[in-house]
């Protein structure tokens, strides 16, 4: 029985229209699956599926995904990612994690969480560097952090009462129930890049990733060094935030899931 599946035409072109011609003749998709994004149950048989072609240095993984939470598209990773998204590693920590962005090479840490705003929960991602970022070529010590983001499109904050407006060329990639990478337009008006990319997958719990697919949206709020800390808490990390936007110390927007 052919399936409901969508295959995108850079997804065809990697794995060649024979296996894309098969793979819409049902021959090699499966029945059921796990999303690769919301990790709940699938049937390609009675809902549209699209095909994920996630591509590392050596190796590539075809995934597959609601058409609702996740459109047919390839993905770069890394081979270390790839090996990392198969093991599809489990457990619900939020957590920590330093990252490098290019080409400033200062040291970000990112967090995950839910904010409540106007008595909704909404997905967020919290970005604090672990020191001043200087704008590239710039001479000094001063920290342009906040100022690079608003000249991308993110809004000064002074407080957390409603959701910030979307910022559309900037989307979330959430794949594989495990947050990849932030992404930013292309310099040329191209394919998306990397702004922000984790070495390995970051888990986020079951409500952050059930949120993120509701609203298909994520919230990035951004702030400098020293203003949000290491909160273990969800309550910590909205009083940091809060604190923050007083302070007149913090920038947000919404970023949509995926991209497109």
């Amino acid at each position: 029985m052919p399936r409901m599946l969508d295959v995108s035409d850079e997804v065809r072109a990697e794995i060649g229209d024979e296996e894309a011609d098969r793979l819409l003749a049902g021959e090699n998709a499966p029945g059921s699956y796990d999303c690769t994004s919301c990790r709940t149950p699938g049937d390609s048989e009675q809902e549209r599926t699209s095909t994920v072609l996630f591509i590392g240095d050596e190796t590539a993984v075809l995934a597959f995904a609601h058409a609702t939470c996740l459109p047919s598209q390839v993905v770069q990773v890394t081979e270390e990612q790839l090996r990392g998204a198969v093991k599809s590693i489990t457990g619900d920590r939020v957590d920590l994690e330093p990252e490098s962005i290019v080409p400033e090479q200062a040291v970000l840490g990112v967090t995950s969480g839910l904010v409540l705003i106007a008595g909704e929960l909404h997905p967020a991602l919290v970005v604090e560097p672990t020191g001043p970022i200087v704008r590239p070529g710039a001479i000094g010590a001063g920290d342009d952090f906040l100022p690079l983001l608003i000249e991308q499109g993110f809004m000064p904050l002074t407080e957390l009462a409603d959701v910030p407006p979307v910022l559309h060329g900037w989307s979330v990639l959430l794949a594989m129930g495990q947050l990849h990478a932030v992404l930013q337009p292309g310099p040329t008006g191209g394919q998306p890049v990397a702004w922000w990319q984790a070495h390995q997958p970051l888990q986020v719990t079951d409500g952050w990733r059930a949120a993120a697919n509701k609203h298909q949206q994520v919230l990035m709020f951004a702030a400098p060094v020293g203003s949000i800390g290491r909160q273990p808490r969800e309550d910590l990390l909205r009083g940091a935030l809060d604190k923050s936007a007083a302070n007149g110390k913090l920038v947000g927007a919404a970023l949509p899931l995926a991209g497109t």
